[in-house]
């Protein structure tokens, strides 16, 4: 398993420094402007002039958005049970600056207020996540390796837990809280609607675009059922505005779970390991050892990116 990953990362590096190369050559092998030199200046200025007359637009909440925003965080807050599958595409730099594309694909399944199963597959190594309401336990299955620990009562308490002690978070954290829009709320700075598809999901979609919490994001939601279909999020924060997308679908709401679901016996002949974070954090007032400096950051939402410094 390890080689077949190997290669396809070599695989995904050839074809990047391909679609790198064929640029190159296009932008040698262009045509030069044909604008004379004189043309050039006032064309600037011109542009200066428009660009200083347009200030940007303020930040608005506009409440149709906001409408739209709280139904579904309304429709997933009273759901007792979720089933979906995420699919999650991120881009990371390459070799030559550009992005590549990893993808990843979740099965997950909860039971309010305190169940979660998480069976993840992609590009990276395959892991699964469970949560009975009092233990959790990590498995990844092709190294056979499983964490094991007491959990708090609540999904949104293991959440905050695994992120903090093992750097694990999941790209559709959000929308699986107790309450997806009081969580968005405090930290919401712009929404404004954008229009109505027939493409993403299968079925008709409102789309909504919004900041909040350094994240510019465009969802698309059902009209009819409420429910995220797509999330299309870039961090503003980010210099290389890399791109992050989930397409959301399979939902079920409220149908039956079985408890079993949220354990396995695969991983009792597994060697265990503790939960521990990649890029552990110094105590508060730490500081590091002399000559060194503190490990750099890495973004939550992709470990592969580039480290934030």
């Amino acid at each position: 398993m390890r080689t077949k990953n190997l290669l396809r990362l070599k695989m995904f590096i050839l074809i990047g420094g391909f679609w790198a190369g064929s640029g190159l050559l296009m932008a040698q092998t262009a045509p030069p402007a044909t604008s004379t030199p004189a043309a050039q200046p006032a064309a600037k200025k011109k542009a200066t002039a428009k660009a200083k007359a347009e200030a940007p637009p303020a930040l608005t909440l506009e409440p149709k958005a906001i409408e739209i925003l709280k139904a579904v965080g309304s429709r997933l807050a009273l759901a007792h049970t979720i089933s979906f599958t995420a699919v999650e595409t991120f881009e990371s730099l390459s070799r030559q600056g550009v992005p590549l594309v990893y993808a990843n694909r979740s099965l997950v399944t909860l039971e309010r207020p305190n169940k979660l199963r998480i069976i993840q597959t992609g590009d990276g190594p395959a892991s699964e996540f469970y949560y009975d309401g009092k233990i959790m336990m990590a498995y990844a299955p092709v190294e056979n390796l499983v964490a094991i620990a007491d959990a708090p009562g609540t999904i949104d308490d293991t959440l905050e837990t695994i992120f903090h002690t093992a750097g694990i978070y999941f790209p559709f954290t959000d929308i699986i809280v107790a309450d997806p829009y009081g969580d968005m709320a405090p930290g919401l700075l712009h929404a404004y609607y954008v229009g109505q598809s027939n493409v993403v999901g299968g079925t008709t979609t409102d789309i909504v675009a919004c900041a909040a919490d350094g994240v510019f994001m465009e969802l698309w939601i059902g009209v009819e059922d409420k429910l995220p279909r797509a999330i299309h999020a870039i961090y503003l924060d980010d210099p290389d505005q890399l791109r992050h997308n989930l397409l959301l679908s399979d939902w079920q709401i409220d149908s039956p779970v079985s408890a079993e679901v949220f354990t396995t016996t695969k991983a009792a002949g597994a060697r265990h390991m503790q939960f521990a974070h990649p890029h552990p954090e110094p105590p508060p007032g730490a500081r590091p050892p002399a000559g060194r400096t503190a490990p750099a950051k890495t973004n939550p939402t992709n470990p592969a990116a580039k480290p934030q410094q």
